[in-house]
């Protein structure tokens, strides 16, 4: 056997800090709030930089990583059926549904209370 010591970890590797859950509030309404402009890129960005920064913000962004995946499918299905007509209200639906749903769990979250999206199927958890 050699002496060979182990790797030692670098600067990036300690686990990351708790939020506060001010933190925590704010930026659970931010992921909600972003998902009306920008679908479901901010609750991918921050299920995967926030998850382990509390219970709070990762029950949040993973209910709002669902939601808006749920939606792509909605959309893509919408998209597909555009060709008879009926894909235009799917699509038109589901954009509603994103605006209303999507303000409402951003209010739940900044009173510091859970939100589930009602016809969210759950790929994340």
């Amino acid at each position: 056997m050699s002496n060979i010591p182990p790797p030692q970890p670098g600067p990036y590797a300690a686990a990351p800090q708790p939020m506060s859950p001010s933190d925590e509030k704010m930026w659970s309404t931010l992921v909600h709030v972003g998902g009306i402009l920008f679908q479901f890129l901010p609750a991918l960005i921050g299920y995967l930089v926030l998850k382990e920064r509390g219970p709070f913000v990762r029950a949040h962004t993973a209910t709002a990583l669902n939601f808006q995946l749920t939606l792509l499918i909605a959309y893509f299905v919408g998209s597909l059926l555009s060709i008879i007509g009926i894909g235009l209200l799917i699509m038109l639906a589901a954009w509603v549904l994103n605006i209303v749903f999507s303000i409402m769990a951003a209010v739940k979250s900044n009173g510091g209370w859970p939100y589930e999206y009602p016809m969210s199927i759950r790929f994340v958890r």
